[in-house]
């Protein structure tokens, strides 16, 4: 299985490249949800990246894709600006699944 970048920045595209992830960068809605199509059409593909700036461009979609029990799956990375997230997000998020504070 192969992973699938789709970014809206070259600089993130380039760094996948070079470790040989293929993908797109996009800006559109349009060209998102396009890119999006064709890489659920790929045989090969088993993870799509996208650059959390896409992501919250189509959050329908995010959701449909998490919430799918099929290929690919997805996972959502920082671009090269980092990430919007707070610092203590894995924490705050594992506070809220089982309601365990770590510290």
């Amino acid at each position: 299985m192969k992973f699938f970048l789709i970014s809206d920045n070259i600089d993130t595209q380039i760094g996948l490249r070079l470790v040989g992830v293929k993908g797109v960068v996009v800006h559109e809605r349009e060209e998102i949800l396009d890119a999006v199509k064709k890489a659920r059409k790929m045989k090969d593909i088993g993870v799509i990246l996208m650059t959390e700036k896409i992501a919250d461009e189509i959050p329908e979609i995010v959701y449909e894709l998490r919430t799918s029990k099929s290929l690919p799956l997805l996972t959502i990375i920082p671009d090269r600006h980092g990430t919007k997230r707070p610092k203590d997000f894995i924490t705050r998020y594992v506070k809220e699944a089982i309601g365990v504070k770590l510290e």
